[in-house]
């Protein structure tokens, strides 16, 4: 099963909720709350009283807040920063002041931009500025300034899991403490999207003016509504100039004439609600309150989760002494009240240098867990963590890195990390999977399974009160398992582990540091060994000892797809089962024949269907907008049924076969729109047989039945295998040619999980990514993609096996992996 632990990301949807919903929408019809039929007053009925829930789930009623329906938290932020009644700067007044901790949100820091574009001034606080800020109390002289500034804070970073005080917002609002010396009457937004989603918030105690809120951080379900809790004191000083439709109480079209409704909700939501998404929360609450018996309970199951696992964690060692992890956190995880369920981190290698999280979360994928990776929309705490200057962000820029690619290492630094975060659903048992994951990647092959439940692990089933509860299935309680005090008292010291066999030198071929003349001199010749295709992009290839060559690629590579009956691309990762299924291309007959075991043969033509009756329909790989057609019913029905799932297959329209490549590339390219069909990223994908067998060494190292040469072969999906004398040679090369083609090399290819899965049983074996990655020094790049120049010929060339391979190098020997956010596999 799955392990999911990016519950700070999203919650997961109960199936109890979707089935009360939509019962709900089978035994009730609701109309546009701004009609005024039957159905559209039950409509609004509904609606408030799901605003009456919202607040009593806050602990706080609708004399003193007002909930505003927004499409999320980003979006009530942006409201607030609009409608704030800001003075800006150049009046008579004094002006207005947007104070933010720097461990805040992208969407609470890209509120400035609106504020300066209304000439209000922003200033960044970091946490530690703020605890000092008593010194900025003004003399009671200058305290009866009426200018309003704002503050804005998370009540939970959601980078680290950090609670800041909930006293802050009495103390500021209060003069107690004051952001920044100046005179006026302060504010304050909570950003309460991380922390309303497993604690309980109390708005009768803690009466911020502006708590916005994302409901699917809560219940999973619905995603795209969210709210802005208005304190009612504040509200009637906001300021809106745009009016959509059910906010106005009277308007005039031919002249400037608006009169606003006046209720604070009706005024601010412009346009009909998304009633549907809003009654489904009445649901999201009525469950959530069964299975957990509420936010107080969900914050000491989530927090024993966390604790757990962060002291187990921050307890590996290597051999050495040197931590397996580094945890980026302000609290040593000993208060639900000062601490989230959010462990965010860094994994380390023996000498303490940061493995990169992209590397992590392709690990943690064999394993089937989710994490998250990255800065997590919040630059500000991945600054403060992990060091990095705003000198590094700008050179990381201009490097290449861009927030939430893959790019994980620059200049030896981290650009980010790894997140992990429990919520109501998580389960002792996903802490435990977590964990057995970071000892069976990092540590020596010793029982882990006894080592992780001896001592350090030793876990002591107690009568739980009430507040250390966990949820079974059921939706009743159960005992929670955790370390008891003595044990975590010992657990540094008991946890000496063996040290992972050091790795022999790197297996990448030694690169000269002098210069390189421009063709490759001497040496055995290179030839071609294998040629594949794959007219069914993540399905079986198709081996040919000679190929037509067309503008994008080998003639019917890539041209043909599976999806989902959403219509999104079908991979491996998501269903391995595509790798028995078996295209053969016919070009005589031109057919192409589908075989599969317990399947009857199917065959699909190779004439495109230039019918009337084709749809034609836009789809998307790897980030790129191509245009496909449906190959229709008998096929779709053919691998809905093999695969189990309903699926369809569809092919690459001609309209878009000039869908141009966006790399910038150098020499014979660089004049010309290079045309793709259905590939990840180039038109060909080029290993070396001299690659694979060093590999299949430390691989062999690791298993206890080697894989064959032609087995590791099929898993890399080459399009070109070659036979050169040295391993690696091929990421020295910037171009090569065989026979009359011409191609360039345009980077190396950044491997996936698809390399672990056994391309002739549809099995997944974890071993192959991670000795790949061992093997190149964390990095998991194997094999070079290739691209040539488009055919001014009306005949197309041939490529053929055993025709001789010439490189040239490259003036410089660094290769750049792609920079595009996917993951470069080669489908």
């Amino acid at each position: 099963g799955i392990t999911y632990l990016d519950h700070a990301g999203s919650a997961l949807f109960p199936e109890s909720l979707l089935k009360a919903f939509t019962d709900d929408l089978r035994n009730n019809v609701y109309g546009n709350p701004h009609s005024q039929n039957i159905s559209s007053k039950l409509t609004y009925d509904t609606i408030e009283h799901v605003r009456y829930r919202i607040l009593q789930h806050f602990h706080t009623t609708a004399e003193d807040y007002t909930i505003i329906f927004t499409s999320g938290c980003t979006a009530a932020l942006k409201l607030v920063a609009e409608a704030f009644p800001w003075i800006p700067e150049g009046t008579k007044q004094p002006s207005s002041r947007f104070c933010y901790l720097t461990d805040s949100h992208t969407s609470v820091v890209g509120m400035r931009g609106i504020t300066a574009s209304m000439n209000v001034l922003s200033v960044p606080i970091k946490p530690k500025e703020i605890l000092l800020s008593e010194k900025n109390r003004l003399p009671a002289e200058e305290q009866n300034c009426t200018t309003p500034h704002l503050f804005s804070y998370p009540a939970q970073s959601n980078f680290s899991g950090t609670k800041y005080p909930l006293s802050w917002i009495q103390d500021i609002k209060s003069g107690k403490l004051c952001p920044i010396k100046i005179p006026g009457k302060w504010y304050v937004l909570l950003d309460a999207a991380s922390y309303v989603s497993s604690s309980p918030l109390d708005l009768g105690v803690h009466q911020a003016d502006f708590i916005p809120i994302s409901f699917y951080k809560i219940f999973g379900f619905p995603t795209g509504l969210g709210a802005l809790l208005v304190n009612n004191r504040i509200a009637p000083l906001l300021r809106k100039t745009y009016f959509g439709g059910g906010t106005a109480a009277a308007y005039l079209a031919g002249e400037d004439f608006y009169f606003p409704r006046k209720s604070i909700a009706e005024r601010f939501e412009d346009g009909t609600v998304s009633f549907l998404d809003i009654i489904a929360l009445k649901h999201g609450f009525d469950v959530l309150e069964k299975l957990t018996g509420g936010m107080e309970k969900i914050k000491q199951h989530t927090f024993a989760l966390a604790r757990y696992t962060y002291t187990v964690l921050s307890a590996l060692k290597y051999a050495n002494g040197a931590p397996v992890v580094r945890i980026y956190s302000d609290t040593d995880f000993s208060n639900p009240d000062v601490q989230g369920p959010i462990i965010n981190f860094n994994m380390l290698d023996e000498n303490g240098e940061v493995i990169g999280f992209s590397q992590v979360d392709k690990m943690a994928s064999l394993y089937n867990i989710h994490v998250r990776t990255g800065c997590f929309c919040n630059t500000g705490a991945c600054q403060m963590h992990l060091g990095i200057s705003n000198e590094d962000i700008q050179r990381n820029l201009q490097a290449g890195h861009v927030c939430g690619d893959d790019i994980d290492i620059v200049d030896g630094h981290p650009t980010g990390s790894v997140r992990i975060s429990f919520g109501y659903m998580s389960s002792f048992e996903d802490a435990q999977t977590f964990l057995k994951f970071i000892m069976a990647t990092r540590l020596s092959k010793l029982d882990n399974e006894i080592l992780f439940q001896s001592s350090v692990t030793k876990l002591v089933t107690e009568s739980v009160p009430d507040d250390h509860s966990s949820f079974s299935g059921t939706g009743k309680l159960s005992p929670v398992l955790h370390i008891s005090d003595r044990e975590l008292g010992k657990s540094k010291m008991i946890l000496n582990w063996q040290p992972p066999k050091v790795e022999e030198e790197s297996i990448r071929a030694a690169v000269s540091e002098i210069a390189v003349p421009t063709c490759r001199r001497g040496g055995k010749p290179i030839t071609v060994t294998n040629i594949y295709l794959y007219p069914i992009k993540s399905c079986s290839a198709f081996e040919v000892t000679e190929w037509p060559v067309g503008n994008q690629g080998l003639l019917y590579d890539r041209n043909w797809m599976v999806v989902n009956q959403n219509g999104v691309c079908m991979t491996q990762k998501q269903e391995p089962r595509l790798c028995l299924v078996n295209p053969s291309i016919d070009l005589k007959e031109k057919v192409m024949v589908i075989q599969a075991e317990g399947m009857d043969p199917i065959s699909v033509s190779l004439e495109e269907n230039t019918e009337k009756e084709a749809v034609i329909c836009e789809s998307k790989v790897c980030s790129h907008r191509v245009k496909t057609y449906d190959c229709g019913e008998k096929i779709a029905g053919w691998f809905s049924m093999f695969l189990d799932r309903p699926c369809r297959l569809i092919r690459q329209s001609s309209d878009m076969k000039n869908r141009s490549h966006q790399k910038n590339t150098k020499g014979l390219a660089s004049a010309t729109n290079i045309s793709l069909s259905l590939v990840n990223e180039a038109q060909y994908l080029l290993i070396n047989v001299a690659s694979i067998l060093q590999l299949k060494e430390h691989i062999s190292a690791r298993l206890e039945e080697p894989l064959e040469i032609e087995e590791l072969i099929r898993r890399f999906r080459a399009n070109i295998v070659i036979s050169a004398p040295e391993s690696f040679e091929e990421e020295e090369w910037a171009e090569i040619s065989i026979g009359a083609l011409r191609f360039q090399v345009v980077g190396p290819c950044s491997r996936c999980q698809i390399i672990c899965i056994d391309q002739q049983s549809g099995e997944r074996n974890k071993e192959v990514l991670q000795s790949l990655s061992a093997a190149r020094g964390r990095k998991t790049n194997f094999g070079v993609y290739l691209m040539n120049q488009p055919l001014h010929s009306s005949f197309p060339d041939v490529l053929s096996v055993g025709s001789q391979v010439l490189p040239v190098l490259k003036e410089s020997t660094e290769i750049h992996p792609p920079t595009s956010s996917e993951e470069k596999c080669s489908g």
